[in-house]
């Protein structure tokens, strides 16, 4: 599967590892994924996302259903 959050849509990053010597060589940078389950009220069941850290602590703040509809609007959404 690949490392995209379904909620904030953030995934790998290219970038450098600089050496002392400024040697730069390519790597990634991953986003801090974890699949979660959520309760949605609304529909009385679990849902399993792939989301991350920063997204977590967003759905705790606004709730779920506010933040999969602001998702769905934004396109980042994927089910």
């Amino acid at each position: 599967m690949s490392k995209v959050c379904q909620i904030s849509g953030k995934r790998t990053r290219s970038g450098n590892n600089v050496s002392h010597a400024n040697n730069k060589v390519k790597r990634k940078f991953f986003p801090n994924l974890k699949t979660k389950k959520f309760f949605l009220e609304s529909e009385g069941v679990w849902v399993e996302l792939k989301v991350a850290t920063s997204a977590i602590r967003t759905i705790n703040k606004k709730g779920l259903e506010a933040t999969l509809l602001s998702a769905a609007r934004k396109g980042t959404l994927a089910l």
